[in-house]
């Protein structure tokens, strides 16, 4: 069955340079997006990430030279845009041909376009608030944040061996699991900016491993998937 549905989407920079840049992924993703846009009438929205990509511009440059809130999150943004122009470049026979940064500029956008990409605008955030905030200029009600791990846990399992995953979370709890303010190098599934915005805005987050393309298309087809629905 034909839709119009329209997914917005962050991809994490830990999925698109997780050290070198990740051909497979991208190759699998652009595989996913265009069978979904062709064949199952879907639109999408996919906001990049910055990932390793800033967290090393911000470690070399603080290596050199005391820097400010500000500083770090210009270069973060900066690496989400060049993760950004790689995907826009990787899909540009079907991606509108100019990446948005401006939320606002979705407005803008023919609303048949398949697909748009975005990354990051302002400092004090990261990309996640980025797609929360085009999710509601767009008038999305679900979202959904690709990252590198399976699911949200309890503590982190890397450091906490009782660490238990998490398939279905509140704001209101998950927002007591993660920091309350945000920072250039935050490490978190979900940015504690953007997930504040998405409470409010009454906006549903799937965070799935990119990896899993069945977790992503059982998701998008509302059957059971491997990952953490937060609401």
């Amino acid at each position: 069955m034909q839709t119009s549905e329209i997914i917005v989407m962050s991809v994490g920079g830990s999925l698109i340079v997780p050290g070198d840049i990740d051909t497979t992924f991208l190759t699998s993703l652009k595989d996913f997006i265009t069978d979904q846009t062709t064949n199952h009438g879907r639109r999408f929205i996919i906001i990049a990430g910055g990932g390793k990509t800033s967290r090393r511009y911000v470690d070399a440059a603080s290596a050199i030279s005391d820097l400010n809130v500000e500083d770090m999150d210009w270069l973060g943004i900066h690496a989400t845009r060049l993760n950004g122009h790689l995907l826009r470049t990787i899909f540009r026979d079907m991606a509108h041909p100019v990446m948005v940064t401006n939320p606002d500029d979705v407005l803008d956008i023919p609303k048949d376009t398949k697909l748009v990409i975005g990354a990051g605008y302002r400092p004090g955030s990261s990309s996640d608030l980025q797609a929360v905030r085009v999710a509601k200029r767009v008038g999305a009600h679900k979202m959904i944040n690709l990252s590198n791990i399976d699911y949200v846990y309890t503590a982190d399992p890397n450091i906490d061996s009782n660490a238990t995953k998490i398939e279905d979370i509140t704001w209101d709890d998950f927002r007591e699991l993660i920091p309350k303010e945000w920072s250039a190098n935050l490490s978190a599934p979900f940015d504690p900016v953007a997930a504040k915005a998405a409470q409010e805005h009454n906006i549903e987050v799937a965070i799935i491993n990119g990896n899993h393309k069945t977790a992503l298309k059982n998701y998008l087809d509302e059957k059971n998937f491997v990952g953490t629905r937060i609401h």
